[in-house]
């Protein structure tokens, strides 16, 4: 098992020994699941976290030209605090609609916040631009990634792919092939 030295919060540079959790997977941590979705035609997808409860989540956005959806829900002071799902597409602006379709699976499952009678999920995501990757982009009247949101929650648990899978499954950086990975470690 690899080790590895971590600063600890508030420890002043003091280095504590971690080690990666049993899968080394995000899903190391209870209650969260992974669902992956692509179309091969496409050659794009949709990678998607979800939590058994609302779960708290910041954000940090870096770089310019990013591409983000309730982002601002999660910057300090706003006020939202907790989210009911994280979703990561290709598609660059159009892979934005991949969030409604996990907020569209979340509501039917009665997940989100109560609004009156109204059952709203706060289901922040970021995308990647993958649009010249090769894959057909021609999906006529309306992008696929609405679909492939609510696909991939309907794929989610512990055990996921890795590479390419889900948002990862088209993503490249210049001419190198690019993938979707996880880590976790245990402090």
């Amino acid at each position: 098992m690899v080790r590895h030295l971590v600063p600890c919060p508030g420890s002043n540079g003091v280095r504590a020994l971690s080690a990666p959790g049993p899968r080394n997977l995000i899903t190391d941590i209870a209650g969260l699941r992974v669902g992956n979705s692509h179309d091969e035609k496409l050659r794009s997808g949709v990678t998607v976290l979800l939590c058994d409860g609302p779960m708290n989540a910041a954000l940090d956005i870096r770089g310019g030209g990013t591409g983000t959806r309730e982002a601002s829900a999660l910057e300090v002071g706003g006020v939202v605090q907790q989210v009911h799902g994280l979703v990561l597409s290709g598609g660059s602006a159009f892979g934005l609609d991949a969030a409604t379709g996990v907020q569209s699976w979340l509501r039917a499952k009665g997940q989100g916040f109560m609004i009156g009678e109204a059952c709203v999920p706060i289901v922040p995501q970021a995308i990647l631009f993958d649009l010249l990757n090769g894959g057909d982009k021609d999906w006529g009247k309306r992008p696929p990634y609405q679909e492939l949101g609510f696909a991939a929650c309907g794929n989610a648990a512990a055990e996921f792919s890795l590479g390419a899978a889900g948002a990862g499954y088209g993503a490249t950086t210049f001419n190198l092939k690019g993938g979707l990975g996880s880590a976790s470690v245990v402090t």
